[in-house]
């Protein structure tokens, strides 16, 4: 072998481990975001997101799903964007079931005091 040809076949496999190396980083990411969206879409479903805020869940899961089949197909970006959306959705569904739980509590509470309120002027009238 030529010196000539092995520098040509020394460039050319650098050139294929540079590529190589190229496509893996961008995997490593779009893998995370894809975890994360996944945590976030659990914790909105554990915050009661499914029967109360149930629109949001749904386009989270929905895009959480096509971010796991992007990233299957090897399309980082689109897992990336479509994670970071999930994400997004999951997190307002997990707010607007908060703030709904919230709402009932201070009802409940509003209730309550009202009760109690009634009966004192009831024992004072007597």
């Amino acid at each position: 072998m030529h010196m000539k040809d092995s520098l040509k076949l020394l460039a050319g496999t650098a050139v294929v481990m540079v590529l190589g190396a190229c496509a893996s980083p961008a995997k490593a990411p779009a893998a995370a975001d894809v975890a994360v969206s996944k945590n976030a879409v659990e914790n909105a479903v554990q915050a009661g997101a499914g029967t109360l805020a149930p629109d949001e869940i749904t386009m989270a899961r929905e895009k959480m799903l096509k971010a796991n089949q992007a990233l299957q197909a090897k399309d980082y970006k689109l897992a990336r964007e479509l994670a970071i959306q999930a994400e997004a959705d999951a997190k307002l569904a997990q707010s607007k079931a908060t703030s709904a739980k919230a709402t009932a509590a201070a009802n409940a509470l509003d209730a309550d005091l009202r009760a109690l309120h009634q009966e004192v002027e009831r024992a004072n009238q007597q």
